[in-house]
C-alpha cells in the first residue's frame, strides 16, 4: 500500500476475481486491516481502475523524496508467447525528461513505439535490454525467466541505480530498494519507458526470427498463440525456439516423445557411439 493513503472509516470489501473470497473486510470495526490485505485490496482497485491512471511521475517524485537521485524504470515483455525469449528492459531516465505521450507499449500504435523507443535511448541517462532464452525458460518456469531477464537487465546498466521501479508484483534478486507497481508500464514514465525498449527490441528480433523460421507468421503473432501459429505448429511441427513448457507446444512435444521408437534409438546410439547400451 502506498505510503500515506487513509482506508475510509466504512466498510471496505473488496473481492478477488476468482472465488469471489473476501480480501479484506469491515476495517471500520476493526479501524485498520493487515498491510497484506490493504496491498491485496490497492491491486484490486488498481486493476478495477486502470483506465483511471495516468502514466507520469508519481513514484519517481516519491523514490526522489525518500533519497533516490537514479531511479530506474523495469519491465519485462514475451511472458506469454509460444516461441522465442523472454526479454526485460531497464531504463534510467534524467528527472523531468519530456515524454509526453509515453504511455504501456501494449497502448500504443508501432509508429508511436518506434519514435518513443529512439527518443528513450537518447534522453535515457543509461538504459539496457536482456534475453533470457527458451532453454532457461522451460528449465526454470516463465515467471523465474521474467524474473531473471528483468536482474539481467539491471546489471547491464551502465549507471547502476540506488532503486527500482518494477512493473507488476514480483521483485528479483538484487539489493537495490524495489517498488513493484501494479500495471507500472501504465503509471509510471520510467516502467513505461523500460516497457517500450523491451517491446520495439523483441518485435524486431521475432521478425528476423521469421525468416529463419517461416511458415509460422512470427512477423505478425510475434510468437504469440494466435490460430495461425498453432495451425502451422499441427502442419511444421515445433523448433528448437518453441517453448516446451508451454501448451499447445507442450501437446506436440509429447506426441513426438510417443512417436519415437526407443529401442531403434538407443540401437542408433550404441552404433554410433558405443555405448553398449543394450
Amino acid at each position: 500500500m502506498v505510503a500515506g493513503v487513509k482506508i475510509p472509516k466504512k466498510k471496505v470489501v473488496a473481492k478477488k476475481r476468482s472465488g469471489g473470497k473476501l480480501v479484506a473486510a469491515k476495517a471500520g470495526r476493526r479501524g485498520k486491516i493487515s498491510a497484506e490485505q490493504a496491498r491485496l485490496l490497492e491491486l484490486e482497485e488498481g486493476i478495477a481502475n486502470a483506465r483511471q491512471w495516468v502514466c507520469g511521475w508519481d513514484f519517481e517524485i516519491a523514490a526522489r523524496a525518500e533519497g533516490s537521485r537514479l531511479i530506474a524504470g523495469v519491465d519485462e515483455v514475451g511472458r506469454g508467447p509460444l516461441f522465442g525469449p523472454v526479454v526485460a528492459a531497464a531504463v534510467i531516465l534524467p528527472e523531468g525528461a519530456e515524454l509526453d505521450g509515453l504511455n504501456d507499449s501494449k497502448k500504443l500504435t508501432e509508429e508511436e513505439r518506434e519514435h518513443f523507443n529512439e527518443r528513450v535511448r537518447k534522453l535515457a541517462v543509461a538504459w539496457a535490454v536482456a534475453e533470457v532464452d527458451v532453454r532457461t525458460i522451460d528449465r526454470i518456469n516463465i515467471l523465474q525467466a521474467s524474473r531473471l531477464a528483468m536482474r539481467l537487465a539491471v546489471n547491464s546498466l551502465t549507471h547502476q541505480p540506488d532503486c527500482l521501479l518494477i512493473d507488476g508484483n514480483q521483485k528479483i534478486d538484487s539489493l537495490c530498494r524495489q517498488t513493484t507497481v501494479v500495471q507500472g508500464d501504465a503509471r509510471s514514465l520510467s516502467i513505461a519507458a523500460a516497457s517500450v525498449i523491451a517491446k520495439v527490441h523483441r518485435d524486431r528480433l521475432l521478425c528476423e526470427l521469421d525468416a529463419q523460421f517461416p511458415g509460422y507468421g512470427l512477423a505478425r503473432n510475434k510468437g504469440y498463440s494466435t490460430p495461425e501459429h498453432k495451425a502451422a505448429l499441427l502442419k511444421l511441427g515445433i523448433t528448437e525456439m518453441h517453448r516446451r513448457s508451454f501448451a499447445p507446444v507442450a501437446e506436440l512435444f509429447d506426441g513426438e516423445l510417443d512417436a519415437i521408437d526407443v529401442v531403434e534409438v538407443i540401437e542408433e546410439l550404441d552404433l554410433e557411439f558405443g555405448l553398449d547400451i543394450v
